[in-house]
């Protein structure tokens, strides 16, 4: 399987970056997430409860950065084993751009699920996908703009809520960092 996509984020490229390589911030954003260890300075243990449709899996596994070019790009690749539930294993090309609204994060991933996981429907799995990626997104922009207290909110005059649109077109980043070791199909 293979997918694209980006996100517009408005902070700036090397504050993305830095959150993209900051362990803490990224167990916080990965949904369902137990612990996330950096092994080496290219190397992250993962593990994480994830649920398909009727299928709830336990998945410990490695993902290794490579390729790296900062703060512009890197290729994140891993697997991981999910007990009976079966396998997932994947890469993600993740690149950030500079534009006049802050970063635009995109994103390839190329990921292969076997075992229970792999028997279940191509919707449920694709949807499970997007559902587990708009919350990794949420997540991770609630990290880089944490919502101002009220009284700075009412004294800016302004709305809060995210500065980053929830829309992406599938599995994504950590969900891609991370969503390369628990890819879908």
């Amino acid at each position: 399987m293979k997918m694209s996509g980006e996100q517009l984020l408005s902070e700036q490229r090397e504050a993305v970056w830095a959150a993209l390589n900051d362990v803490e911030v990224l167990a916080r954003c990965i949904p369902g997430c137990e612990s996330l260890t950096r092994a080496e300075d290219d190397v992250l243990v993962a593990v994480a409860t994830i649920k398909v449709g009727p299928v709830k899996a336990r998945f410990r596994g490695r993902i290794t950065l490579s390729d790296m070019v900062p703060p512009e790009s890197y290729v994140i690749s891993g697997q991981g084993q999910g007990g009976a539930a079966g396998f997932a294993k994947g890469s993600a090309s993740v690149m950030l751009e500079e534009t006049a609204e802050g970063t635009r994060l995109s994103y390839e991933v190329t990921a292969s699920l076997g075992g229970r996981l792999a028997q279940l429907g191509a919707r449920l799995i694709d949807a499970t996908a997007k559902k587990l990626a708009d919350e990794f997104f949420a997540n991770f922009a609630a990290e880089l703009s944490p919502a101002k207290p009220p009284e700075e909110e009412i004294a800016a005059g302004g709305g809060g809520g995210l500065s980053v649109a929830l829309w992406i077109s599938g599995l994504a980043l950590l969900v891609l960092a991370s969503l390369a070791l628990f890819a879908w199909r």
